[in-house]
Protein backbone atom coordinates (compact mmCIF):
# COMPACT_ATOMS: atom_id res chain seq x y z
CA UNK A 1 0.00 0.00 0.00
CA UNK A 2 2.33 2.79 0.97
CA UNK A 3 5.99 0.80 0.81
CA UNK A 4 7.69 0.13 -2.16
CA UNK A 5 9.03 -3.83 -2.11
CA UNK A 6 12.46 -3.14 -1.41
CA UNK A 7 14.83 -4.67 1.42
CA UNK A 8 16.79 -3.23 3.86
CA UNK A 9 19.21 -5.15 2.96
CA UNK A 10 22.27 -2.83 2.50
CA UNK A 11 25.16 -3.63 5.31
CA UNK A 12 25.27 -0.13 6.67
CA UNK A 13 22.50 0.52 8.27
CA UNK A 14 22.48 -3.07 9.53
CA UNK A 15 25.69 -1.97 11.02
CA UNK A 16 24.60 1.57 12.27
CA UNK A 17 20.94 -0.45 13.53
CA UNK A 18 23.11 -2.98 15.26
CA UNK A 19 24.73 -0.38 18.24
CA UNK A 20 21.06 1.00 18.17
CA UNK A 21 19.39 -1.97 19.51
CA UNK A 22 22.37 -2.09 22.68
CA UNK A 23 22.61 1.48 23.20
CA UNK A 24 19.35 3.00 22.61
CA UNK A 25 16.60 0.31 23.80
CA UNK A 26 13.72 2.98 23.02
CA UNK A 27 10.47 3.21 20.48
CA UNK A 28 9.23 6.47 19.36
CA UNK A 29 6.47 4.78 19.44
CA UNK A 30 6.21 4.39 22.74
CA UNK A 31 6.16 8.01 23.47
CA UNK A 32 2.81 10.24 23.65
CA UNK A 33 1.80 11.92 21.17
CA UNK A 34 2.76 15.32 20.36
CA UNK A 35 0.02 17.08 18.07
CA UNK A 36 2.22 19.17 16.73
CA UNK A 37 3.75 19.72 12.74
CA UNK A 38 7.29 18.59 12.55
CA UNK A 39 9.49 20.87 10.38
CA UNK A 40 11.29 19.68 7.16
CA UNK A 41 14.82 20.77 8.87
CA UNK A 42 14.16 18.90 12.05
CA UNK A 43 16.62 16.17 13.41
CA UNK A 44 14.15 13.21 12.82
CA UNK A 45 13.97 14.60 9.28
CA UNK A 46 17.60 14.69 8.83
CA UNK A 47 17.80 11.31 10.21
CA UNK A 48 15.47 9.86 8.00
CA UNK A 49 16.90 11.47 4.92
CA UNK A 50 20.48 9.32 6.32
CA UNK A 51 19.56 6.36 6.63
CA UNK A 52 17.33 6.00 3.38
CA UNK A 53 20.29 7.50 1.91
CA UNK A 54 22.72 5.10 3.84
CA UNK A 55 20.05 2.17 2.20
CA UNK A 56 21.34 3.28 -1.10
CA UNK A 57 24.53 3.32 -1.15
CA UNK A 58 24.72 7.48 -0.93
CA UNK A 59 26.89 8.02 1.65
CA UNK A 60 28.10 11.50 1.10
CA UNK A 61 24.13 12.70 0.87
CA UNK A 62 24.17 10.31 4.32
CA UNK A 63 26.88 12.01 6.13
CA UNK A 64 25.61 15.46 5.01
CA UNK A 65 22.13 14.31 6.95
CA UNK A 66 23.77 12.75 9.85
CA UNK A 67 25.99 16.12 10.17
CA UNK A 68 22.81 18.36 10.10
CA UNK A 69 21.11 16.37 12.41
CA UNK A 70 24.28 16.59 14.87
CA UNK A 71 24.40 20.69 14.00
CA UNK A 72 20.42 20.54 15.17
CA UNK A 73 21.00 18.70 18.74
CA UNK A 74 24.50 17.59 19.34
CA UNK A 75 23.47 14.91 21.41
CA UNK A 76 22.16 12.44 18.90
CA UNK A 77 25.69 10.93 19.42
CA UNK A 78 24.23 7.08 18.96
CA UNK A 79 21.75 7.65 16.18
CA UNK A 80 23.35 10.45 14.15
CA UNK A 81 27.01 9.89 15.42
CA UNK A 82 27.88 6.39 14.54
CA UNK A 83 25.94 5.90 11.28
CA UNK A 84 27.72 8.99 10.40
CA UNK A 85 31.57 7.05 10.97
CA UNK A 86 29.90 4.30 8.83
CA UNK A 87 29.37 6.39 5.95
CA UNK A 88 32.61 8.21 6.18
CA UNK A 89 34.52 4.45 6.73
CA UNK A 90 32.40 3.18 3.27
CA UNK A 91 33.83 6.50 1.65
CA UNK A 92 37.53 5.76 2.87
CA UNK A 93 37.58 8.94 4.65
CA UNK A 94 39.32 6.93 7.54
CA UNK A 95 40.69 9.67 9.55
CA UNK A 96 37.26 11.45 10.18
CA UNK A 97 35.21 7.82 10.69
CA UNK A 98 37.61 7.52 13.38
CA UNK A 99 37.27 10.38 15.16
CA UNK A 100 33.95 10.30 15.11
CA UNK A 101 33.98 6.49 16.00
CA UNK A 102 35.85 7.57 18.50
CA UNK A 103 33.53 10.49 19.93
CA UNK A 104 31.21 7.54 20.29
CA UNK A 105 33.18 5.51 22.05
CA UNK A 106 34.23 7.50 25.03
CA UNK A 107 30.13 8.39 25.05
CA UNK A 108 29.53 4.13 25.26
CA UNK A 109 32.91 2.41 26.14
CA UNK A 110 34.07 -0.39 24.45
CA UNK A 111 31.09 -0.98 22.66
CA UNK A 112 31.65 -4.06 20.22
CA UNK A 113 30.19 -2.24 17.27
CA UNK A 114 32.72 0.97 17.29
CA UNK A 115 35.43 -1.53 18.28
CA UNK A 116 34.58 -3.24 14.99
CA UNK A 117 34.81 -0.33 13.03
CA UNK A 118 37.92 1.23 14.88
CA UNK A 119 39.68 -2.57 14.11
CA UNK A 120 38.89 -2.36 10.42
CA UNK A 121 40.14 1.36 10.26
CA UNK A 122 42.87 -0.19 11.54
CA UNK A 123 43.35 -3.44 9.78
CA UNK A 124 42.93 -0.75 6.21
CA UNK A 125 46.03 1.28 7.23
CA UNK A 126 48.30 -1.85 8.46
CA UNK A 127 48.34 -0.74 12.46
CA UNK A 128 47.90 -4.85 12.95
CA UNK A 129 48.49 -4.62 17.03
CA UNK A 130 45.71 -1.79 17.55
CA UNK A 131 43.70 -3.86 15.00
CA UNK A 132 44.09 -7.11 17.08
CA UNK A 133 43.44 -5.34 20.03
CA UNK A 134 40.61 -3.80 19.10
CA UNK A 135 38.57 -6.99 17.31
CA UNK A 136 39.56 -9.04 20.56
CA UNK A 137 37.93 -6.93 22.33
CA UNK A 138 34.69 -6.65 19.89
CA UNK A 139 34.83 -11.05 20.16
CA UNK A 140 33.80 -10.57 23.18
CA UNK A 141 30.38 -9.91 22.02
CA UNK A 142 30.78 -9.93 18.76
CA UNK A 143 28.57 -7.29 16.52
CA UNK A 144 28.84 -8.76 12.94
CA UNK A 145 29.25 -12.68 11.75
CA UNK A 146 32.85 -11.30 9.93
CA UNK A 147 34.38 -10.01 13.28
CA UNK A 148 36.59 -13.36 13.95
CA UNK A 149 37.79 -13.22 10.10
CA UNK A 150 38.48 -9.88 10.72
CA UNK A 151 40.63 -11.12 13.75
CA UNK A 152 42.20 -14.02 11.76
CA UNK A 153 43.15 -11.76 9.17
CA UNK A 154 44.88 -8.84 10.96
CA UNK A 155 46.51 -12.30 13.34
CA UNK A 156 47.60 -13.56 9.11
CA UNK A 157 49.05 -9.88 8.47
CA UNK A 158 51.24 -9.75 11.75
CA UNK A 159 52.68 -13.50 11.34
CA UNK A 160 50.86 -15.15 14.55
CA UNK A 161 49.84 -18.43 12.57
CA UNK A 162 48.49 -20.09 15.25
CA UNK A 163 46.07 -17.18 16.02
CA UNK A 164 45.17 -16.86 12.66
CA UNK A 165 44.64 -20.64 12.35
CA UNK A 166 42.16 -20.60 15.28
CA UNK A 167 39.88 -17.42 14.18
CA UNK A 168 39.95 -17.96 11.21
CA UNK A 169 38.42 -21.57 11.61
CA UNK A 170 35.99 -19.56 13.83
CA UNK A 171 34.97 -17.30 11.08
CA UNK A 172 34.43 -20.62 8.77
CA UNK A 173 32.03 -22.46 10.94
CA UNK A 174 30.31 -19.02 11.46
CA UNK A 175 30.24 -18.51 7.49
CA UNK A 176 30.53 -21.89 5.72
CA UNK A 177 29.49 -20.46 2.23
CA UNK A 178 32.22 -17.74 2.38
CA UNK A 179 34.93 -18.38 -0.14
CA UNK A 180 37.26 -15.30 1.05
CA UNK A 181 37.43 -16.98 4.61
CA UNK A 182 38.12 -20.67 3.52
CA UNK A 183 40.76 -18.70 0.87
CA UNK A 184 42.61 -16.98 3.91
CA UNK A 185 42.46 -20.13 6.37
CA UNK A 186 44.10 -22.26 3.25
CA UNK A 187 46.89 -19.73 3.34
CA UNK A 188 47.29 -20.24 6.82
CA UNK A 189 47.68 -23.90 5.87
CA UNK A 190 50.34 -23.26 3.42
CA UNK A 191 52.86 -20.81 5.13
CA UNK A 192 52.41 -23.39 8.28
CA UNK A 193 53.57 -25.72 6.01
CA UNK A 194 50.56 -27.96 5.40
CA UNK A 195 49.87 -28.03 2.22
CA UNK A 196 47.28 -30.80 1.44
CA UNK A 197 45.39 -29.25 4.12
CA UNK A 198 46.00 -25.89 2.06
CA UNK A 199 45.29 -27.39 -1.24
CA UNK A 200 42.31 -28.85 -0.14
CA UNK A 201 40.59 -25.54 1.58
CA UNK A 202 41.57 -23.04 -1.52
CA UNK A 203 39.46 -25.90 -3.28
CA UNK A 204 37.03 -25.44 -1.47
CA UNK A 205 37.09 -21.45 -1.67
CA UNK A 206 37.12 -21.52 -5.63
CA UNK A 207 34.27 -24.50 -5.53
CA UNK A 208 32.46 -21.40 -2.87
CA UNK A 209 33.05 -18.75 -5.80
CA UNK A 210 31.53 -21.06 -8.98
CA UNK A 211 28.85 -22.00 -7.03
CA UNK A 212 28.17 -18.05 -6.20
CA UNK A 213 28.64 -17.94 -10.34
CA UNK A 214 26.00 -20.41 -10.80
CA UNK A 215 23.37 -19.21 -7.99
CA UNK A 216 23.60 -15.41 -9.99
CA UNK A 217 23.01 -17.55 -13.15
CA UNK A 218 20.10 -19.63 -11.55
CA UNK A 219 18.44 -15.99 -10.32
CA UNK A 220 18.08 -14.80 -13.79
CA UNK A 221 16.65 -17.85 -14.98
CA UNK A 222 14.10 -17.98 -12.10
CA UNK A 223 13.35 -14.40 -13.14
CA UNK A 224 13.21 -14.72 -16.68
CA UNK A 225 11.03 -18.43 -16.02
CA UNK A 226 8.40 -16.45 -13.71
CA UNK A 227 8.24 -13.74 -16.28
CA UNK A 228 7.37 -15.39 -19.38
CA UNK A 229 7.06 -19.70 -18.46
CA UNK A 230 4.26 -21.45 -16.79
CA UNK A 231 4.02 -21.02 -12.95
CA UNK A 232 4.93 -24.75 -12.06
CA UNK A 233 7.65 -24.89 -14.70
CA UNK A 234 8.84 -21.60 -13.59
CA UNK A 235 8.87 -22.67 -9.88
CA UNK A 236 10.49 -25.96 -10.54
CA UNK A 237 13.55 -23.55 -11.39
CA UNK A 238 13.28 -21.22 -9.00
CA UNK A 239 12.85 -23.69 -6.11
CA UNK A 240 16.35 -24.80 -6.57
CA UNK A 241 17.81 -21.88 -4.89
CA UNK A 242 16.58 -22.51 -1.74
CA UNK A 243 18.59 -23.41 0.73
CA UNK A 244 17.10 -23.55 4.90
CA UNK A 245 20.00 -22.71 6.21
CA UNK A 246 21.21 -19.60 4.00
CA UNK A 247 19.32 -16.48 5.09
CA UNK A 248 20.91 -14.34 2.25
CA UNK A 249 19.59 -16.81 -0.55
CA UNK A 250 16.27 -17.20 1.06
CA UNK A 251 15.62 -13.63 0.97
CA UNK A 252 17.11 -13.77 -2.71
CA UNK A 253 15.03 -16.30 -3.40
CA UNK A 254 11.73 -14.41 -1.64
CA UNK A 255 12.82 -10.93 -3.20
CA UNK A 256 12.15 -12.18 -6.77
CA UNK A 257 8.95 -14.07 -5.99
CA UNK A 258 7.68 -11.27 -4.27
CA UNK A 259 8.76 -8.85 -7.44
CA UNK A 260 6.83 -10.75 -9.61
CA UNK A 261 3.79 -11.16 -7.98
CA UNK A 262 4.02 -14.53 -6.58
CA UNK A 263 3.74 -13.82 -2.92
CA UNK A 264 2.68 -17.26 -1.92
CA UNK A 265 5.40 -18.40 -3.20
CA UNK A 266 7.58 -15.73 -1.75
CA UNK A 267 6.60 -16.35 2.03
CA UNK A 268 8.06 -19.36 2.79
CA UNK A 269 11.66 -18.43 1.79
CA UNK A 270 10.66 -15.04 3.43
CA UNK A 271 9.83 -16.70 6.86
CA UNK A 272 12.76 -18.91 7.16
CA UNK A 273 15.11 -16.12 6.57
CA UNK A 274 13.28 -14.27 9.70
CA UNK A 275 13.23 -17.46 11.60
CA UNK A 276 17.05 -17.46 10.97
CA UNK A 277 18.01 -13.84 11.67
CA UNK A 278 14.98 -13.06 14.31
CA UNK A 279 17.08 -9.54 15.22
CA UNK A 280 17.46 -8.39 11.86
CA UNK A 281 15.50 -5.64 10.50
CA UNK A 282 16.08 -6.70 7.01
CA UNK A 283 14.33 -9.95 7.31
CA UNK A 284 11.66 -8.81 9.14
CA UNK A 285 10.41 -6.46 7.21
CA UNK A 286 10.50 -8.45 3.72
CA UNK A 287 8.57 -11.23 5.66
CA UNK A 288 6.19 -8.36 7.32
CA UNK A 289 5.23 -7.08 3.83
CA UNK A 290 4.55 -10.10 2.55
CA UNK A 291 2.20 -10.71 5.38
CA UNK A 292 0.59 -7.21 4.95
CA UNK A 293 0.43 -7.94 0.72
CA UNK A 294 -1.16 -11.37 1.42
CA UNK A 295 -3.99 -9.57 4.46
CA UNK A 296 -2.57 -11.14 6.88
CA UNK A 297 -2.24 -8.03 9.65
CA UNK A 298 -1.59 -9.91 12.99
CA UNK A 299 1.25 -11.98 11.31
CA UNK A 300 2.68 -8.47 10.02
CA UNK A 301 2.28 -7.13 13.53
CA UNK A 302 4.45 -10.07 15.42
CA UNK A 303 7.26 -9.82 12.84
CA UNK A 304 7.68 -5.80 13.18
CA UNK A 305 6.80 -4.80 16.68
CA UNK A 306 9.91 -5.67 18.40
CA UNK A 307 12.17 -4.35 15.74
CA UNK A 308 10.44 -1.00 15.53
CA UNK A 309 11.69 -1.08 19.05
CA UNK A 310 15.11 -1.54 18.39
CA UNK A 311 15.23 0.36 15.41
CA UNK A 312 13.08 3.86 15.76
CA UNK A 313 14.66 5.75 13.04
CA UNK A 314 14.54 3.54 9.58
CA UNK A 315 12.03 5.07 8.18
CA UNK A 316 10.57 1.72 6.19
CA UNK A 317 10.22 -0.36 9.12
CA UNK A 318 7.87 2.45 10.98
CA UNK A 319 5.83 2.94 7.82
CA UNK A 320 4.67 -0.35 7.28
CA UNK A 321 3.97 -0.71 10.82
CA UNK A 322 1.90 2.17 10.59
CA UNK A 323 0.23 0.73 7.75
CA UNK A 324 -0.34 -2.82 9.50
CA UNK A 325 -1.63 -1.20 12.95
CA UNK A 326 -4.10 0.86 10.62
CA UNK A 327 -5.46 -1.94 9.04
CA UNK A 328 -6.08 -3.78 12.38
CA UNK A 329 -7.89 -0.72 14.09
CA UNK A 330 -5.11 0.47 16.22
CA UNK A 331 -5.63 3.44 15.85
CA UNK A 332 -4.22 5.61 18.05
CA UNK A 333 -0.79 3.52 18.01
CA UNK A 334 -1.00 3.88 13.91
CA UNK A 335 -1.48 7.64 14.74
CA UNK A 336 2.01 7.56 16.72
CA UNK A 337 3.64 5.41 14.27
CA UNK A 338 3.10 7.35 11.38
CA UNK A 339 3.64 10.59 12.71
CA UNK A 340 7.12 9.50 13.52
CA UNK A 341 7.70 7.66 9.79
CA UNK A 342 6.91 11.52 8.39
CA UNK A 343 8.94 12.91 10.59
CA UNK A 344 11.85 10.73 9.33
CA UNK A 345 10.55 11.53 5.65
CA UNK A 346 7.72 14.16 5.27
CA UNK A 347 8.34 13.46 1.53
CA UNK A 348 6.33 10.81 1.02
CA UNK A 349 3.06 11.27 0.24
CA UNK A 350 1.16 7.87 1.31
CA UNK A 351 2.62 7.99 4.89
CA UNK A 352 0.99 11.52 4.94
CA UNK A 353 -2.47 9.88 3.86
CA UNK A 354 -2.01 8.01 6.28
CA UNK A 355 -1.17 9.51 8.79
CA UNK A 356 -4.13 11.75 7.81
CA UNK A 357 -6.77 8.91 7.69
CA UNK A 358 -5.42 7.80 11.50
CA UNK A 359 -5.76 11.45 12.80
CA UNK A 360 -9.17 11.61 11.56
CA UNK A 361 -10.23 8.03 13.04
CA UNK A 362 -8.46 8.78 16.35
CA UNK A 363 -10.24 12.51 16.61
CA UNK A 364 -13.76 10.35 16.29
CA UNK A 365 -13.08 7.96 18.35
CA UNK A 366 -12.55 10.49 21.06
CA UNK A 367 -15.76 12.43 19.82
CA UNK A 368 -17.48 9.30 20.55
CA UNK A 369 -15.94 8.69 23.59
CA UNK A 370 -17.11 12.40 24.16
CA UNK A 371 -13.55 13.39 25.16
CA UNK A 372 -14.32 16.20 23.09
CA UNK A 373 -10.90 18.34 23.81
CA UNK A 374 -8.95 15.57 22.89
CA UNK A 375 -11.11 15.34 19.42
CA UNK A 376 -10.88 19.08 19.03
CA UNK A 377 -7.21 18.75 18.85
CA UNK A 378 -6.82 15.79 16.65
CA UNK A 379 -9.17 17.66 14.31
CA UNK A 380 -6.86 20.92 14.01
CA UNK A 381 -4.22 18.25 13.79
CA UNK A 382 -5.67 16.87 10.71
CA UNK A 383 -6.29 20.17 9.48
CA UNK A 384 -2.90 21.45 9.94
CA UNK A 385 -1.62 18.51 7.86
CA UNK A 386 -4.57 18.67 5.19
CA UNK A 387 -5.70 22.16 4.77
CA UNK A 388 -7.32 21.43 1.42
CA UNK A 389 -9.91 18.84 3.20
CA UNK A 390 -12.96 19.21 4.13
CA UNK A 391 -13.62 16.57 6.75
CA UNK A 392 -11.50 18.01 9.90
CA UNK A 393 -13.55 21.22 9.52
CA UNK A 394 -16.65 18.99 9.50
CA UNK A 395 -15.46 17.38 12.98
CA UNK A 396 -14.32 20.69 14.47
CA UNK A 397 -17.79 21.99 13.54
CA UNK A 398 -19.72 18.71 15.55
CA UNK A 399 -17.11 19.43 18.55
CA UNK A 400 -17.85 23.34 18.57
CA UNK A 401 -21.99 22.46 18.58
CA UNK A 402 -21.54 19.64 21.24
CA UNK A 403 -20.11 22.12 23.49
CA UNK A 404 -22.10 24.73 22.74
CA UNK A 405 -20.07 27.37 20.75
CA UNK A 406 -22.56 28.03 18.10
CA UNK A 407 -20.19 30.93 16.18
CA UNK A 408 -17.16 29.04 15.99
CA UNK A 409 -19.49 26.00 14.97
CA UNK A 410 -20.83 28.17 11.96
CA UNK A 411 -17.20 29.24 10.80
CA UNK A 412 -16.21 25.55 10.85
CA UNK A 413 -18.82 24.55 9.36
CA UNK A 414 -18.77 27.01 6.33
CA UNK A 415 -15.08 26.38 5.97
CA UNK A 416 -15.88 22.47 5.36
CA UNK A 417 -18.41 23.55 2.41
CA UNK A 418 -16.05 26.05 0.67
CA UNK A 419 -13.39 23.13 0.46
CA UNK A 420 -15.85 20.44 -0.65
CA UNK A 421 -16.68 22.61 -3.67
Amino acid sequence: MILPGQRIGFRSLVMAACVLIALLGRSSAQAKPKIESTPTGSAEAHLGKGYDALKEDRYEVAASEFRAALAIDPKLTLRARFPLGVALFEMHKRDEARQEFEIVGRETGDHPNVLYYLGRIDLEEGKFPSAIANFNKAMAKPPFSDTSYYLGFSYLKQGDLDSAEKWLKQAVETNPHDARMQYQLGQVYRKQGREEEATKTIALSEELRRTDNEQSSLRLECAQKLENGPRDEAHAVCDKLYDPDNSDKLTALGTIYAQHGHLDAALKPLQRAAELEPQSPQTQYNVALAYYQLNRFSDARAALSDVVVRWPDIFQLNALYGAVLSKLGEDELAYKTLQHAHQLNGQDPAVGDALFIATIMVARKRQAAKDYSEALRYYQDAAQQKPQEPEPHRGMAEIYTLTGKSALAAAEKEAAEKLAR
